[in-house]
């Protein structure tokens, strides 16, 4: 009977087989164990392929043109992001990571992983397989094209949008990325490596089951008394070693950031040589003022709404861990997943930022730039990102009765 614990929760449950399409969850809170699925991993590797192919045209060709007081102006994802790395290098390294490098790692580890699947290179696997682990959580594709279509509707009642060349690349580059991002996992990998080579030294059955702890890469179960684990040589312990610490320091930042992102203005329209500074909220109030409100309420809802409900958030599950409540478990697991998928939305204004500066740079006629509060707002998402992975799930559940 083979057997492993709940990466959410450690409750320990018998492995049972999934038909492709179905989803099995935690009984005990509810979170996703294992999906079927029908893709092979040629057909995994075949997808990678095809993203990585769709990448040279989705990054060398513009998404969007514009004709801007009777100039022509073309558009790629990174180009503004390059041009911010002159006067806001930050803010410009963190759009290109998560839109051009970030999937780009991505796509090459699935790649290598299958590479080393095939000839059961286990050093390699668990190299690309980390690598998967890491970069998937900074694939923001989708981030981008929502901010290009918010970008697009900013810039029509200043010029002629249409569509680049590159931008059905990008929108199937992205289809392919999503699919792969919801049927990749390095226990996928890591089981597939031990069923072509017979290794069955990580197999735990339920005798010996309450006695182990799983490791935090690969998922399999070890006796606790292993140090490493012994299919991909990880580290073994039985929680995130100073998740706490490490998430309350993480969350303290960020909400000190909070302030300067919202007080301090984020962006600077010069037109016709008048400076017009918005802060957030004033640009929020600008877009409704416009009668752009479908766009106000998403950059809203991604840049004040969002950052505000993770930390307020992450800080009431904090608290309840170390008061140690019994009742409200499986509400703040939810919460705590919820708060994981939601994080990379905020990244949409600062997207947005560097489209607009890749569109709008006509000198003292009419200039798009950033304002200091980008810096402090892009730190807020990055610190409130870590501070969700930081935290272990599993101390939510610590002392509760499992069966």
């Amino acid at each position: 009977m083979h057997m492993f614990r709940c990466a959410g929760c450690d409750t320990l449950i018998e492995a049972v087989p999934v038909s492709p399409g179905h989803v099995a969850c935690c009984p005990c809170c509810g979170m996703r164990l294992v999906k079927g699925t029908s893709l092979s991993f040629s057909g995994e590797l075949a997808l990678a392929i095809t993203a990585l192919l769709l990448f040279i045209p989705a990054q060398a060709f513009p998404l969007i043109e514009i004709n801007l007081l009777s100039q022509d102006i073309e558009a790629t994802a990174t180009q503004g992001a390059v041009t911010l790395l002159d006067s806001f290098p930050f803010v410009g390294a963190l759009v290109i990571y998560t839109t051009l490098l970030a999937p780009l790692i991505y796509l090459v580890s699935v790649i290598g992983a299958n590479v080393a699947l095939w000839f059961k290179q286990r050093h390699w696997l668990s190299v690309f397989t980390r690598t998967i682990h890491f970069s998937r959580h900074w694939v923001m594709i989708d981030v981008m094209l929502v901010s290009l279509f918010i970008s697009a509707f900013k810039m029509r009642d200043f010029a002629d949008v249409t569509a680049g060349a590159g931008l059905i690349s990008f929108i199937a580059l992205q289809i392919v990325i999503a699919v792969l991002l919801t049927r990749v996992t390095p226990k996928r990998y890591w089981d597939q490596l031990s069923d072509l080579t017979h290794d069955g030294s990580y197999t735990v059955d339920a005798v010996t089951g309450q006695h182990t702890v799983s490791c935090s890469h690969c998922k399999a179960l070890q006796r606790n008394n292993d140090e490493q684990c012994l299919r991909c040589n990880t580290p073994l312990s039985p929680r995130i070693n100073q998740s706490l610490q490490k998430t309350w320091a993480s969350l303290l930042a960020a909400t000190i950031f909070m302030v300067p992102a919202n007080v301090f203005t984020i962006s600077i329209l010069l037109t016709n040589g008048q400076r017009l500074e918005d802060t957030i909220i004033s640009g929020v109030a600008g877009l409704i003022n416009q009668g752009m409100t479908g766009i106000a309420v998403i950059i809203f809802t991604a840049s004040i709404l969002v950052p505000a409900l993770k930390i307020f958030s992450l800080f009431y599950i904090l608290i309840c861990i170390h008061l140690k409540r019994k009742t409200g478990r499986l509400h703040r697991m939810r919460l705590h997943r919820f708060v994981k998928w939601i994080g990379k939305w905020s990244m949409v204004d600062l997207c947005v930022i560097a489209m607009m500066v890749s569109l709008v740079d006509r000198g003292q006629l009419l200039d798009f730039t950033p304002g200091p509060a980008a810096i402090a707002f892009g730190l807020v998402v990055v610190l409130t990102m870590i501070s969700a992975d930081s935290l272990d799930s599993r101390l939510i559940w610590d002392e509760h009765e499992r069966k």
